[in-house]
């Protein structure tokens, strides 16, 4: 070839690699990093199709032809599809070290080849297996370094009580209460938002629990078989909670059964001092479980607030809240039941949980323009989903849902959410294409909107609602899902 052929192919290989690891990247952050979860999970497999195999495969066949179809269809589709996403990568310093490593290896291959004259075409699999091997160990070595900063950190704050708190819906509200609660009396600190992995605990350990904490509370969250226990075996936490557990993520576990054996992993704690468990996990008695749920009685929970009672043995609580939902009585329950093992009194209990916030995104109450929304983007569960419908209902004007519907579930769940919706909303707005087909079948509302851009939104919105409208937001997925 000549030199500017050379070096046309040259730019064109390593520009062409970068855009294929960082569609690679970005798919892997979605999913927690797991290859197998990109190949295997992706809720839109024909994305690897259009924006992977089809470019590797035309690198290989269309010759010196391919600098045009790259610069005129995958530069381009590769932007366009980026742009459209709701959820863009996040230049984390893993990604940076991925994409570092990525480049210099596609351009040491591309020199050694050129000097050498041994290459035909460049190559395009190898730099990028090798850049995600080598990412691998890169941050497995990391890993392993940042858990034992975060186990001697743990380590020197001897008199710290960790709080641990999992289940299949609930759990970021319970921590949030907990904290809340807990705070009126101790030096508290939780995880924040719903950091729930043991990377984002780790990492929140090293770089922002104070060190005069006395009371440490996070979540424990699960993919598979062994997260709850990873974290639990880190941790070692004094106190457990194992929230409600159902179908949540049953594409994963595939059975409610495995679902609960993974839940129950926190038990295997060796400083385990008490645990409170809902009776919808399991009725096996351990001298260290005490259950919860049924003590909860009389809700009444309205779009003004909730009160209900918890029946004790020897007495009976009372407790008002401004927080939304009748389901949220469960995860301050459970608030309830730690505080007290903390010695809080009665009445410190009380006026603590009249004074608990709305978690963001989780029934959220906001007013704006004579307009009454909920936003419950963050709630994925189908009783989450259908207390928020039966609020909606007790509103006297007119209901307008926005959902994509239940995600990581399945259509029996979806379909008992439409028959929900058919029956209290004027206006349902159906967002991204999961459950797309679903819906628009078998909703019967009066004006049915399919809308697969959710940058439109709130445009649709301000059109299609007017003041003394009640608008919920049911669920969010990002457009990768």
């Amino acid at each position: 070839m000549q030199d500017y052929e050379v070096l046309m192919a040259f730019v064109t290989n390593v520009l062409f690699v970068t855009v294929l690891g960082w569609y690679l990247i970005t798919n892997l952050q979605w999913y927690d990093y797991k290859l197998s979860r990109v190949i295997l999970k992706h809720h839109k497999p024909h994305w690897h199709v259009i924006y992977f195999f089809i470019p590797f495969i035309a690198y290989y066949t269309t010759g010196k032809f391919f600098i045009i179809f790259f610069l005129f269809a995958v530069l381009p589709a590769i932007f366009i599809w980026h742009k459209s996403l709701d959820k863009k990568l996040i230049l984390t310093w893993r990604v940076k070290r991925f994409l570092i490593l990525l480049v210099f290896l596609v351009v040491f291959q591309d020199i050694l080849c050129t000097l050498k004259s041994a290459c035909e075409t460049y190559g395009v699999f190898m730099p990028l297996f090798i850049a995600y091997v080598g990412s691998f160990i890169i941050e497995k070595f990391l890993f392993e370094a940042h858990k034992k900063e975060a186990q001697k950190k743990l380590q020197s704050m001897s008199k710290l009580q960790i709080v641990c708190i999992t289940g299949s819906y609930g759990k970021t509200s319970t921590k949030n209460f907990v904290k809340e609660i807990l705070s009126k009396k101790y030096r508290v600190y939780a995880t924040p938002r719903s950091v729930n992995t043991l990377g984002g605990i780790i990492k929140d350990i090293n770089e922002s629990l104070p060190s005069d904490t006395e009371i440490y509370v996070c979540e424990a969250g699960a993919r598979q078989r062994g997260d709850i226990l990873d974290i639990t075996t880190f941790l070692e936490p004094q106190v457990v909670v194992v929230g409600k557990v159902g179908l949540a993520h049953v594409e994963y576990f595939k059975s409610l059964q495995n679902i609960i054996a993974t839940k129950l992993e926190i038990m295997k704690s060796p400083r385990l001092e008490c645990a409170f468990i809902h009776t919808s996990v399991t009725d096996e008695p351990h001298e260290k479980v005490t259950f919860f749920g049924e003590e909860i009685q009389n809700v009444n929970a309205t779009l003004e607030g909730t009160d209900f009672d918890m029946i004790f043995s020897d007495r009976t609580l009372h407790f008002h809240t401004d927080v939304l939902g009748s389901f949220q009585t469960i995860n301050i329950a459970a608030a309830v039941h730690i505080a007290k093992t903390f010695d809080m009194s009665d009445d410190e209990i009380v006026k603590a949980v009249r004074r608990l916030a709305p978690v963001e995104h989780r029934l959220e109450m906001i007013k704006a323009s004579g307009k009454l929304i909920l936003d419950d983007g963050y709630n994925g569960n189908i009783e989450g989903m259908l207390e928020a419908v039966r609020l909606c209902s007790l509103h006297e004007g007119r209901k307008v849902i926005v959902t994509p519907g239940l995600v990581e579930s399945n259509d029996e769940l979806n379909l008992e959410l439409i028959e929900a919706i058919n029956s209290v909303f004027e206006i349902a707005i159906v967002t991204g294409s999961l459950n797309a087909e679903l819906f628009d079948k078998n909703l019967k509302v009066k004006n049915k909107i399919m809308l697969h851009d959710k940058s439109k939104i709130q445009e649709l919105l301000a059109h299609q609602t007017k003041a003394g409208d009640i608008i919920l937001f049911a669920n969010d997925a990002p457009n990768f899902i």
